[in-house]
């Protein structure tokens, strides 16, 4: 060829050239590149799923936030309902085995190491568990140590109370605390809402009882000072003056015999009291079939009717628990 070039060495120069202004590309689009981002990010075009954050933001759990709720009951109601429910040795919310339904043998406690020092008012109560294994939903849990929930109760106003609830787990080896995803303090909350809301149908059930029987008693009162008043509009003639039969004569009957102080408290009591039938039965913190169980009742148990509805018993058992039971898993006394 007459400039002695072949196609390769032609194409050397080009290469390079271009070579050379795609690196000058790249490089500008480096510099470009973080206002690129921030206009996509900034009209929401991620190059991400759409759901991806939001499943993120659902999936994290969040630790050692406690509970706090308002109320609308007095203080000394919840503090009341409070002070049962921390007696009921039982912290629910999470568990030990899988077969469990909640942590079983808690004691009641005036303080504990495992929490600071409450300082800022209000009525305090402590629900502990020594030797709790390895209790679910307090974060990287594991070995042997103590599970406590705390409960701080405060007043508001005449008719609303705070009510705060923390638990905590810290092992006994390493003393390491582990918080709670909130499981423990929302399912103690409700408990003792469901509580504060069966004593309070309660109320509204034996204050509407008592209307009634007022009522009633009132109608009984107007009719009979209305009779007295008007009188009979026909009077009877004095009736014939009939010799009595003698004590001896057969027409004559025997005065029926009066009834026994023992015989009125058995009245009473089958009136009052009912037995729990076999197998036995659970005492419910409201009349509902989803309600908390507060304790599972023997047979032969006997339970003081409170308040009667048409499905539930409203009833106190032997030791002062309230709670509902089934009309059909009770009988009468023999």
């Amino acid at each position: 060829m007459s400039n002695g070039a072949t196609p390769v060495e032609k194409s050397g120069p080009h290469l390079q050239t271009l070579s050379g202004n795609a690196l000058g590309f790249l490089r500008q689009f480096r510099c470009l590149f973080p206002a690129i981002l921030g206009v996509t990010l900034a009209l929401g075009l991620t190059a991400w799923p759409p759901g991806l954050a939001a499943r993120e933001k659902k999936d994290a759990t969040q630790y050692g936030m406690g509970f706090i709720g308002n109320l609308p009951f007095p203080e000394a109601e919840v503090s009341r309902v409070v002070q049962e429910i921390v007696q009921n040795g039982m912290i629910r919310g999470t568990k030990e085995y899988n077969k469990d339904e909640f942590v079983s043998g808690a004691e009641v406690a005036t303080s504990t190491p495992v929490f600071p020092a409450w300082t800022e008012g209000g009525k305090v109560f402590y629900k502990v568990r020594l030797n709790a294994l390895d209790p679910r939903n307090f974060k990287d849990s594991g070995d042997v140590g103590t599970l406590a929930v705390r409960y701080v109760v405060q007043g508001q106003d005449e008719k609303h109370t705070v009510l705060r609830i923390d638990a905590i787990f810290v092992e006994d080896f390493r003393h390491v605390a582990h918080a709670s995803n909130g499981s423990v303090e929302t399912a103690e909350y409700k408990d003792i809402h469901d509580h504060l809301d069966s004593l309070a149908l309660m109320k509204t059930e034996a204050a509407e009882s008592e209307k009634a029987k007022q009522e009633s008693s009132s109608r009984k009162q107007e009719v009979a000072l209305r009779d007295e008043t008007s009188g009979p509009s026909n009077p009877l003639p004095p009736s014939p003056i009939v010799d009595q039969p003698s004590p001896t004569s057969p027409q004559s009957q025997e005065p029926t015999p009066p009834v026994s102080i023992e015989q009125r408290v058995h009245n009473l009591r089958q009136q009052v009291q009912r037995i729990v039938k076999a197998p036995g039965a659970p005492l419910k913190s409201a009349p509902f079939h989803s309600a908390s169980t507060l304790q599972a009742l023997p047979s032969g148990a006997e339970v003081l009717i409170v308040i009667t509805t048409p499905y539930w018993f409203g009833v106190e058992t032997h030791d002062g628990q309230h709670g509902w039971i089934l009309r059909d898993e009770l009988e009468m006394l023999p």
